[in-house]
């Protein structure tokens, strides 16, 4: 059982998420990211770009594990490598939610969770 095409573009969607979240915080934080992150103080932008660069290098690593789980051949490599990445989108939006700022769960976490579910029973 591979993945399904609903499965497929569930974590297609996940994935470019992760890639707008990558551009956002690597090379748009002091730019957009305060129309982003509105609670976050505006001069802190600045002195946080390197942490921020830093957090989307990290979705960037999440974008290209689901983008990896999309190309593999094999269907119980690709599902297992799509629940592993959703899994770990799944546990840094609840560990955002409950550190930084709650909408995060709904804004990452529940997209992955339906991608996951997708690759579970679709």
């Amino acid at each position: 059982m591979g993945l399904g095409i609903i499965a497929k573009i569930l974590v297609g969607l996940v994935a470019v998420e992760h890639i707008y979240i990558l551009w956002l915080e690597m090379f748009a934080w002091t730019t957009r990211g305060p129309k982003v992150f509105r609670s976050f103080p505006k001069d802190l932008f600045e002195p946080t770009k390197a942490l921020a660069a830093n957090q989307g290098l990290y979705n960037g690593f999440l974008a290209a594990g689901l983008i990896w789980s999309l190309l593999i051949q094999d269907p119980n490599w690709s599902v297992n490598v799509a629940l592993f990445f959703l899994g770990c989108v799944i546990v840094a939006a609840i560990y955002g939610a409950a550190t930084a700022q709650k909408t995060i769960f709904m804004v990452q976490g529940m997209p992955a969770i339906i991608a996951l579910l997708a690759v579970l029973f679709l």
